[in-house]
């Protein structure tokens, strides 16, 4: 991922379910990210091992007719 992009949060140690953010570093075992909590945005670091991070943003789709070499 590029970052930052906008990202989904899941981490159970923080009770974060799909929480909206934006991830701004990738670390040694941490994700960086900006998120809301309350009315305010925090700089929060989540650990890799545990936290899921999902591009909000799609994926685009290939042609169907596409070939891939293997």
């Amino acid at each position: 991922m590029d970052v930052p992009v906008d990202v989904l949060i899941h981490n159970t140690v923080v009770g974060m379910k799909g929480e909206e953010g934006t991830l701004l570093l990738v670390g040694d075992g941490f994700y960086e990210v900006n998120c809301r909590f309350g009315g305010s945005v925090h700089r929060v670091l989540l650990p890799v091992g545990s936290t899921v991070l999902i591009a909000k943003q799609p994926e685009e789709r290939f042609a169907v007719d596409l070939e891939i070499e293997r």
